[in-house]
Parts: C-alpha cells; structure tokens; sequence
C-alpha cells in the first residue's frame, strides 16, 4: 500500500483547513491503515472508536431508509470529530479544534476521499 499517498491526503486536508488536529484512516473493523495524530493520542483506539461510532451511524442510516452514510459528526465543549465514509470497506476520521470550520472541512474532505478510496482500492486490487 501507498502509505505516502495517503500520508499526503491527511497532510493536504491539513493545509487545506485550519483548526484540523489529528487525521487517522482506518479499515471499517477498527483496524487502523494510517494516522497522522499527536502524542496525546492512541490512534489504534481512534480508529477503533472512528470504527463503532460510523457502524452504528451506518447502519441507523439504513435502518430509517435515509441512503447511504457519507459522514457523522460529533461536537464536544473543545472541537469535534468528524467521521467519513471510503467507500465500502475504510473510515477517516478528523479531529479538530474549536475553531475549525465544519462546512469548510465537508467540502474540502470529498477530493480527499475520492482519493483514500482509490488507494487503498488499488491495494486490494494488487492482492497486497
């Protein structure tokens, strides 16, 4: 897999959008693929966490006839957690700061996506 690549995916979101902290992406079983997270935290257990909490939006999606999952957010007293969809199989999960801009962070992320999922789907393609 192009570790690099989507090293470059997170980086870019970075840049992208102010007030992005943390950036991990993860397979749709919690195990994770890639982070670019600070010390403060595990990102084997974000994407664990990023894993269950996008299962279940997933699948209260499907359960009230709402379409597929593209996203889930969620707010805390000091910034939010946004969760996405890749395709079928992989997650990615944005952690940023108070100030970051959620509108701002959904537009930009949809590229970004396009591209983690024709990453990770060249992976599976290459049977590695």
């Amino acid at each position: 897999m192009d570790h690099e690549a989507l090293a470059r995916e997170m980086r870019g979101l970075r840049e992208q959008v102010s007030g992005i902290t943390d950036t991990a992406v993860a397979a749709a079983d919690g195990l994770l693929i890639a982070a670019d997270t600070a010390d403060s935290i595990d990102p084997e257990g974000l994407a664990a966490l990023a894993a269950a909490g996008i299962g279940l939006a997933r699948r209260t999606s499907e359960a009230t006839a709402r379409g597929a999952l593209h996203r889930t957010v969620a707010y805390g007293s000091h910034g939010c957690a946004a969760f996405y969809a890749v395709g079928d199989t992989a997650l990615m999960v944005v952690l940023g700061d108070e100030g970051m801009d959620v509108e701002r962070l959904h537009t930009a992320t949809q590229p970004a996506l396009r591209r983690i999922d024709l990453i990770l789907t060249r992976k599976a393609a290459e049977g590695v």
